[in-house]
């Protein structure tokens, strides 16, 4: 049987879905029922809420063994999804707990339960752009001079477990997404940014990074699974397109303005500082929502291959264009 943590999140509602295609039972964690309503939400945008019922959800946090060992039981496969993506440093500690050492108690388990395989969602955060190197690959890797977010260095330590785990005899496998878009969960990550143009968001900025369709991280995690391979990582980018562009394609969709002010990099610079200020000061710890990193890595270009997959797999990237149109559909 399969397992999935973070099930209740973008990736991992819609991994839920593609393997209830195929799987009568698939075990996932959750940890409040009222989470749970955001994947059923996604299975109703996909037309089929009766694959819902396939799902046998079970109360565990991935900080907790004790939860996590009850979900285990006749586990043969697991697909780890769960993770805390944040960019505040209040959330430094938070980052560390959930992403490295709920990491390590998944590896763990699964050592213990002899799990027959595991997937493991990291990032293309955790990939380093060497001198004169002109695409990121898998084999870019972290640099530890660099400098780092907290989350990015969570989501590295993450990797390290799951790497940790296959020198010690579990078969693994580690996907490496880029920005992911995908319909559903629309207060959070990409999917909130289709809200906020809709409304009327003005502003752009010039970087440039590697984008893919969240339907397509699920079915190469599912291909990645049921295949031979292990031991390797993917990169999971469909285009490397330049925000603006991604601005321009959402509000085009959407039939609304296109945002067509351009933010400075000097301007978020200081505008992260006086969140941080605020954030600092305030007793009601206000949070305007902008990050040293988040900024940063919307003025920098960065160039991804993720070619791998499609020479691993029987797998082609849906166009980005595409994934915008279908996100547009969806959106009421």
């Amino acid at each position: 049987m399969i397992l999935v943590t973070g099930g209740t999140g973008l990736v991992g509602a819609h991994l839920l879905y593609n393997l209830c295609l195929t799987n009568n039972k698939v075990v996932a964690i959750y940890r409040t029922k009222e989470k749970q309503n955001t994947t059923f939400e996604i299975f109703e945008l996909y037309g089929n809420t009766s694959l819902f019922n396939n799902i046998i959800w079970k109360k565990a946090d991935i900080t907790d063994v004790s939860e996590l060992k009850t979900a285990f039981k006749d586990i043969t496969h697991v697909y780890h999804a769960a993770a805390l993506v944040s960019f505040t440093t209040q959330d430094k500690h938070l980052l560390r707990k959930i992403n490295i050492e709920g990491t390590a108690n998944i590896v763990n388990l699964c050592i213990d339960y002899n799990i027959a395989k595991l997937c493991y969602v990291s990032s293309i955060a955790t990939l380093s752009q060497k001198p004169k190197q002109q695409f990121i690959t898998e084999d870019s890797d972290w640099n530890p001079e660099g400098d780092h977010s907290d989350y990015s260095l969570s989501k590295f330590g993450a990797e390290m477990e799951v790497w940790r785990g296959s020198q010690e005899g579990l078969d693994v496998v580690v996907v490496n997404p880029g920005v992911i878009f995908g319909f559903g969960n629309w207060q959070y990550n990409t999917s909130k940014l289709f809200l906020k143009i809709k409304e009327g968001f003005p502003y752009y900025t010039e970087g440039k990074t590697g984008v893919v369709d969240v339907i397509d991280v699920a079915k190469v995690m599912i291909q990645l699974m049921n295949s031979n391979i292990t031991g390797e990582r993917f990169i999971l980018v469909a285009e490397n397109i330049d925000y603006k562009t991604i601005f321009k394609l959402i509000a085009t969709n959407l039939s609304v303005k296109v945002p067509s002010k351009k933010i400075t990099k000097t301007i978020t610079e200081i505008a992260w500082r006086i969140n941080s200020f605020l954030s600092f000061v305030s007793f009601y710890r206000i949070d305007l929502g902008i990050y040293k990193y988040s900024t940063r890595a919307a003025h920098k270009i960065k160039h991804y291959k993720g070619d791998k997959i499609e020479k691993h797999l029987n797998f082609n990237y849906t166009p980005f264009t595409s994934t915008i149109k279908n996100i547009v559909s969806k959106l009421s």
